[in-house]
């Protein structure tokens, strides 16, 4: 038997045909979505009918994970009432810190929804919506997410009721992990009326069926969508490292971070899924190779060059504010250059060491919660990075583990439609693609110089203005 996974991600759709019993994959294809920070949801199934075209004929069941937080509003007839704001619409962030304090702060929002919220939660979106939009307000019937909405379309009975997963669900701001519930009283009060929020399946549920006969999974969101993808393990930790990362883990029982460096999500299997996101990550890399005159690359062989340390020299890599730690306005900063340390192999092993560093910071977060990291498990683009692999491990402090590079939100989709067709009460069992396996002794003393820098920064760019 076949399955389908769908990664609807901000930038393409990625469609994988796998096979049931061991996750092989039989095809694979991807399209295009325009870029922009909103985006109207007909450029996602356009994509997806494009994508899929000679593959979604072939499944017994479908499962579609995509983006959290983004906001897609309908009217009383289904209709798309505005183009989606997505997770990297940051114009409500102000709404943000206002629902933070009028539901009690940050430790009672914690609390109730496992998160602080930030531009990026679909809450905030819903204020930023009543506020500026009024009349799209007033004929919001519906709110919906990336995946809810696409699994809704596929539905063989348009009338059907839309299903959305706890853990796509948890990115919202109006659901409680812990619970497994919506909080209806949050978006009615984010959006100024009540809104209708779409039924909450259970993770193996079949929610439906296309036109053709196949069965249809919940689907998530994509961090959990990876986490499934991957066969994420207690003790492990991903790392992704991307235009932005991530550093996440599946916990048996739920987060409430009040600082809100963590995301208190829920995962795709009925546990759970803090999560810390930075805003800097690959881009880093590719700024310093620019500032260099050089590309990627040859960066990552400068970078192996270096000292380990960069000989004292030391990068705070917030180039563009940051999230975790919550300094939107901060800037980076360069600590130690001197004469003898002020090489190009220096420059390139500080910025790798710097993304590294910050990343394991949110690692730090994750242990404030309760998670023990046992082994990292490092994906995104510049996981391919010979630098970044072999700095790693001295940096997290752990063995780091690195698998072929894969579409795992789509594997963790298609994963989630096999467990669904199989009525099991676990997800099947399907092997990890290989792997690559890095060491190192800890390297403490890097750890604790870039804390120091981190920590005197703080607040620093309100003192110079």
């Amino acid at each position: 038997m076949l399955v389908v996974g769908v990664d609807s991600s901000t930038q393409s759709t990625k469609v994988l045909l796998c096979r049931t019993e061991d996750g092989t994959i039989a095809g694979q294809a991807a399209a295009p979505h325009p870029p922009g920070t909103e985006v109207d949801p007909e450029h996602w199934w356009r994509a997806l009918g494009q994508a899929g075209r000679d593959l979604l004929d072939q499944a017994d069941a479908i499962g579609i994970a995509a983006q959290q937080h983004g906001m897609v509003v309908l009217d009383e007839a289904g209709r798309v009432i505005r183009p989606a704001l997505l997770w990297n619409d940051l114009r409500s962030a102000r709404q943000g810190v206002e629902l933070t304090e009028e539901f009690g702060g940050p430790a009672e929002m914690a609390r109730r929804t496992g998160s602080v919220p930030t531009a990026s939660f679909t809450i905030t979106k819903l204020r930023w919506l009543a506020e500026h939009e009024p009349e799209a307000a007033k004929r919001t019937h519906r709110v919906m997410l990336p995946h809810d909405w696409l699994t809704w379309r596929m539905l063989e009975n348009v009338a059907a009721e839309p299903t959305t997963d706890r853990g796509d669900a948890s990115g919202t701001g109006y659901f409680s992990p812990a619970d497994g519930t919506w909080l209806p009283d949050m978006a009615e009060a984010a959006l100024g009326r009540p809104v209708g929020l779409p039924r909450v399946a259970a993770p193996a549920e079949i929610v439906g069926h296309t036109q053709r006969g196949a069965a249809l999974s919940a689907g998530t969101g994509d961090n959990m969508g990876a986490a499934l993808g991957l066969g994420l393990a207690e003790g492990e930790v991903v790392v992704s490292i991307g235009t932005s990362g991530t550093a996440y883990a599946v916990t048996p029982a739920p987060a409430a971070d009040a600082t809100g460096a963590v995301a208190g999500f829920a995962d795709a299997t009925g546990r759970f899924l803090p999560l810390v996101a930075t805003v800097n990550a690959a881009r880093v890399l590719t700024v310093t190779a620019g500032l260099l005159g050089i590309d990627v690359a040859s960066l990552d062989r400068l970078a192996l060059t270096g000292q380990p340390g960069a000989g004292g020299m030391t990068l705070l890599p917030y180039l563009d504010g940051e999230r975790s730690p919550n300094r939107p306005d901060a800037t980076g900063v360069l600590r130690g250059l001197t004469s003898a340390n002020a090489t190009r192999e220096n420059l390139a092993r500080a910025a790798v060491e710097a993304v590294l560093l910050s990343l394991a910071d949110g690692i730090g977060y994750l242990a404030a919660c309760g998670v023990t990291a046992e082994r990292v498990i490092l994906i995104g683009g510049a996981a391919q990075s010979p630098a970044v692999r072999a700095i790693a491990p001295a940096v997290f402090g752990v063995p780091v583990t690195v698998p072929e590079p894969g579409e795992y939100v789509a594997l963790g989709a298609a994963r989630q439609a096999a467990w669904a067709l199989s009525g099991a009460t676990e997800p099947p069992d399907w092997p990890r693609a290989g792997t690559q396996d890095f060491t190192a002794e800890p390297d403490t003393a890097l750890r604790r110089r870039y804390g120091v820098l981190r920590d005197a920064t703080a607040g620093w760019r309100e003192k110079l203005d």
